[in-house]
Formats: C-alpha cells, structure tokens, sequence
C-alpha cells in the first residue's frame, strides 16, 4: 500500500523514499514531488513506452503502449456521456468482436478524438489497427484518447508515434512504466502511476496502474483514462465484476469539478504469467478484488491531489447511511458543492454549506440524527461540529488550524443504518479558473 500524505511510499511491501524523479519536475512542491515513484514491481509479461509525436503544442510526450507478451483477460467501464468519444465506442466494440481477450492499450494525449463524427471513428480503428499489425497478436488493444475535445487526430503523427512508442517498449521503470505515464498526462502536473506486488494461493501476483486527470473530472462509471494490469490470470467475467466493483470504490468516488468528460475509460487486462489464478467466486477471488479495489483507490486519490488549482485533499467519509448507495450520493452531492468547495479554500469552517448540499442531495434523512465532524489527518483531536442535528460550540481558530491543513477529512454521520462509503474531493480555487479559461490556447 501507499501512504499518500509524506515522502515514504510502500511498494511491494518495501519502503522506498521517494525523490524527485526528473528535472521536468524541480518546478513541483515537496509534496507533489512525492506521489512520483522512483521505482516499481511490475506484472511479469507487460512492456511499456511513452514517447512525444509532436500532437502536443509543448512537445511533451503524447503516445502511450502497454502489450503484453501472452493475450489477456481484457475488461472495461467507460463514461455515461451521451457524447461518447470515438475511442470509447471504438473500445467497446473491440471487447465484444474479442470476447474480452485483448494484449493491450495504445493511448494518445493532446486531441481527444471526441465530438469528431465519423472521421473519428476511422481514426480510432486505424490506431488500433496499426497496433494489431505491429504485434500480430489474434486479439486486438483498447484505444483511448484524452485532450481537446471537437478536433480529429493529426493521424500521421499518430501513427509515427505509435511505430516509435512500438521500438521503445520496456519492461523497466524509467523508460518504459514512467514514460508511459508521462504521455498520459495533458493538465496533469504530474505523472500518476502505481505498482505493487501481492500473495495469493501461495504465490506472488503484481498490480500496475496509471491514470490521467486533473480536471473535468466526476465519476458516473469511470473518471478520466486509466488502466491497471496484472499478472494473475482471472477469469474475463470475474475480472470485469472486479474492476466494475473496484471502480465503484475508486474512480467512481472522485470529484475535482462535477464535469464528466467524453472519453472517460478504466480498463484492466489480466495475462496469466504468474501462478496466481482467479476462476471462479470465492475466497481467492474476494481477495482479489480487495487488492484490486485498494490500488485502484490510490490511483483515483492521486488524481484529485493533482487537481486543477486544488489546494486540498479532502476525504468526505459518510457513515450511518442506510445502503451504499445513498451514502455514495449523498457524498457526491457535498463534493460538487461550490459553496462547500470555496468555503475549504477559503478556510471558513461554513459546516452549514455541508448540511445544505446534504439536504438537497435527494437520499432520505432525518435533520435530528445528523452529526458533522472535521477530522484532522495529523491524528490531532477531532472537532465536532453539529451532533445530533444540535449545532456545537465550535472552536474557530481550532478550525482554522485544521483547515490550514493540506488533507482533512470531513465524517457526516447520517445515523440511519450502517453503511458508509468514502469519497474524495479538493477545493475550489482562483487557478481553477485561470487554467480552464485559457485551455486551448
């Protein structure tokens, strides 16, 4: 696992301390400088690369390849927005003529491919296609896409790239795994990747992921682009109802602006090369999807520390609810909340915004057993703010102090049941705006 708030990152069971892995990123606090890992456990099997075509107006990497030596279990949710990307329904067309075997995911940054009508979906295949002919394999590679939405793909550029990112795949952290997750990135400030290694049946198993995002970001199926492999083999049914119940926990409980893009996509191929396999239900594959559902987890966390102009981490955790789901949507509807947002940028303990938003969010409740709490995340004593629907004698400048604080955890205790769900979301900042009025230009 991964403790995402200092310097010390476990991977593999080890502790490695995080350094600042490139110049690219001197730039960057000492806190964003720490989710960037030096080092990985990776899948046995999978190859990747990250290179730039020049699609980018900075130059920065944009073409992303992860294959893997032996076909996979392939699964994948996408976005609910009616203006699917060419790439999604491209995707999910090859998941079905495949039967959810694939060897990989070919992704370019800069263009979307989204809003572009038929010629999209021709550009779409022919990424793909152009994959297929270089690895020969009888499945075929997901496409995915990320950037300016309504342009076409600079196809030429496209292709150079993905014959280029072909060359250069590696097993290794630096040139292979990093490289890919930089050529994910569009607004990102950093690149988001994760590996660990896990036991199961007597044998060792490996996860990686990367994932990409730092605005347009609200979860409905999936949020942003993103893709976890591994080298267990589990069966494609059981490893979509994991990566489906997995996204729900992760991906799908992260909002950094309430705007869900076209082109969101979470995928997860297994290949098989360790020992480690998952065919049917029970206690090997509920065990599975606990690891799988935990590293998704730092994945999509990774994504609202990097939101656009966020100065918070917050972690909204809804307990006493009567089912999951009400407490997941009573938990979207605080983190979309712009008054609640600029309230914990601004540092104002405003705790009435929370009931507000609470007592709008549409789930059953009842005013008199609610109790709202701040959290501090340095193990400090909590602050109780309302208790039973009767408001507390709140400590301003105890407030102040905890919301001073670059993560804090907000409980909302709705005392009707005993499901809760976590759910994590930033603040809303002047920067925000600045780096969305300007983002094609």
């Amino acid at each position: 696992m991964f403790r995402l708030n200092n310097t010390i990152v476990k991977q593999g069971g080890k502790q490695i301390q995080s350094r600042l892995y490139s110049s690219h990123y001197k730039h960057l606090s000492a806190r964003k400088q720490s989710f960037i890992p030096q080092s990985g456990v990776y899948p046995v099997g999978f190859r990747a690369s990250g290179v730039s075509a020049n699609i980018k107006k900075n130059k920065n990497k944009d073409i992303a390849l992860v294959i893997s030596n032996l076909p996979c279990s392939g699964a994948a949710v996408f976005t609910t927005n009616k203006f699917q990307a060419a790439p999604v329904l491209v995707s999910k067309e090859t998941l079905a003529e495949n039967d959810n075997r694939l060897y990989g995911v070919v992704t370019n940054s800069g263009c979307a491919n989204a809003v572009t009508g038929a010629q999209g979906i021709v550009d779409a295949k022919r990424m793909r296609s152009i994959v297929d002919e270089l690895v020969k394999y009888p499945v075929s590679a997901l496409t995915m896409s990320t950037g300016v939405i309504g342009q076409n793909l600079p196809m030429d550029k496209i292709e150079a790239g993905i014959r280029d990112a072909y060359s250069h795949l590696s097993a290794e952290h630096e040139n292979g795994w990093m490289s890919a997750a930089e050529a994910f990135m569009t607004t990102d400030t950093f690149p988001k990747l994760r590996s660990g290694e896990f036991e199961l049946q007597g044998s060792k198993f490996r996860l990686a992921g990367i994932a990409k995002g730092a605005g347009m970001i609200h979860p409905n199926m999936a949020t942003l682009l993103g893709f976890m492999v591994t080298d267990a083999y589990v069966k494609p049914e059981l490893l979509q109802k994991a990566l489906k119940y997995a996204v729900d926990r992760s991906f799908n409980s992260i909002s950094i602006d309430g705007d869900m893009s076209t082109n969101d996509t979470i995928s997860a191929l297994a290949n098989g090369a360790s020992k480690v396999r998952i065919e049917t239900e029970g206690d090997d594959y509920e065990a599975f999807k606990g690891h799988l559902t935990a590293f998704a987890a730092e994945l999509a966390q990774l994504v609202v520390r990097d939101g656009e102009g966020a100065t918070k981490f917050v972690t909204l955790h809804i307990k006493g609810a009567e089912s999951f789901e009400s407490a997941k949507q009573a938990a979207s509807h605080i983190a979309t909340s712009m008054l609640v947002k600029s309230a914990l940028y601004g540092q104002d303990a405003n705790w009435g915004r929370i009931c507000a938003s609470l007592g709008h969010s549409g789930i059953d409740l009842d005013p008199s057993r609610v109790s709202v709490t701040f959290v501090p995340t340095d193990g400090s004593e909590r602050l109780k703010l309302m208790i039973k629907g009767e408001p507390e004698k709140v400590d301003e400048e105890r407030a102040s102090e905890i919301l001073k604080m670059e993560d804090l955890q907000i409980e909302v205790d709705l005392g009707l049941g005993e499901s809760e769900t976590k759910f994590w979301t930033c603040d809303l900042s002047h920067e925000y705006v600045s780096i969305n009025a300007d983002y094609r230009s």
